[in-house]
């Protein structure tokens, strides 16, 4: 019975896969089912793993339908649904290969974020006073963190579970703590003085 559900499930569908051929930003959907394919551990063609994403997860037809934005992405989630506790909004650009670890009530609003971004659950990356972040290339956000404000976080760089950060991060630091505060720099534990 499951694998009929699962067959017809695949059916609905191929809409997706349309939609996905003719997206404008296929190549940061490539991405992105590149990057879950590798931690998934699963091999296969782009519009298989495609297919078995959205099949699975809300959380990447999230990401898929905030790729294709438009009246037929909107048809598609009455059916297909995204999660509805993980928002990104609309004028953030988003990089390629974003992965996400159950990002229930996670929100996105910063002017940019990088390619191979992390992001957990009960995040908030935010704006204060119409100003939004800036987010590098290859940055993990753990879970309950809080990234505020006209400020960078540089390339490389671990923001540690429930930190606050309303300061600049430079390039490849792991910061934590509220206020957060750099625990480590280029690899080397950094002194608490």
């Amino acid at each position: 019975m499951k694998l009929l559900e699962k067959f017809i499930y695949s059916i609905l569908l191929i809409p997706h896969v349309i939609l996905y051929k003719r997206s404008a930003n296929k190549d940061l959907i490539d991405k992105d089912i590149a990057r879950w394919a590798e931690e998934k551990n699963l091999k296969g063609s782009k519009t298989k793993l495609l297919v078995y994403f959205l099949t699975y997860s809300t959380d990447f037809r999230t990401i898929f339908y905030f790729r294709n934005r438009g009246v037929i992405a909107r048809l598609l989630n009455m059916y297909c649904r995204r999660e509805k506790y993980f928002r990104i909004d609309i004028s953030t650009k988003l990089g390629g290969g974003i992965l996400t670890g159950h990002p229930y009530s996670t929100i996105l609003n910063a002017d940019s974020i990088g390619e191979n971004f992390y992001v957990n659950h009960l995040v908030t990356v935010g704006e204060v006073n119409g100003k939004r972040p800036t987010i590098g290339n290859n940055v993990s956000v753990n879970t309950g963190s809080i990234i505020i404000g006209d400020i960078t976080i540089g390339d490389n760089c671990v923001i540690g579970a429930g930190s606050v950060v309303v300061k600049d991060v430079p390039d490849n630091c792991v910061v934590v703590g509220n206020p957060a505060r750099i625990i480590k720099k280029d690899g080397k534990r950094v002194s608490s003085k």
